[in-house]
């Protein structure tokens, strides 16, 4: 049985994958694959996507350096959501966003449904420009 047939695909050919630190379970970012990233991430262990933005594959970490080692790749009962288990790598703890950040999940509404706003909970790991040069 081919593995691959068996997740939904978006109509571009994607699928929304959720990356969660195994030793911690936090949540560290989401992002997409096609098929040719999933079937490499398979392949090397380590997390490969597509990068929307450049219409291309990305493997994590190319120019940060800021790997995610795969330890598992689960499927959700609908079959239209990827969950890596990954070890984030480069920097201690983690950077696994492009902020600088553990998790690209900083920011936590607080107030009531009338009002509120956004805050800011985790630091900057390392500054952003001094990762990307």
């Amino acid at each position: 049985m081919n593995w691959l047939g068996e997740i939904k695909w978006d109509a571009a050919g994607l699928v929304p994958v959720i990356a969660q630190e195994q030793s911690t379970g936090d949540v560290l970012m989401l992002a997409w694959m096609d098929r040719e990233a999933l079937q490499k991430t398979a392949e090397l262990g380590r997390a490969v996507y597509f990068s929307r933005s450049r219409s291309r594959l990305w493997f994590k970490g190319e120019e940060s350096g800021h790997v995610q080692q795969v330890h598992e790749i689960r499927m959700d009962c609908d079959r239209d959501v990827l969950l890596l288990k990954v070890t984030q790598t480069g920097h201690q703890p983690g950077i696994a966003c492009h902020t600088g950040r553990h998790s690209c999940f900083f920011s936590v509404y607080r107030g009531g449904v009338s009002g509120g706003e956004w805050v800011v909970t985790e630091p900057v790991l390392k500054d952003p420009e001094s990762i990307y040069k």
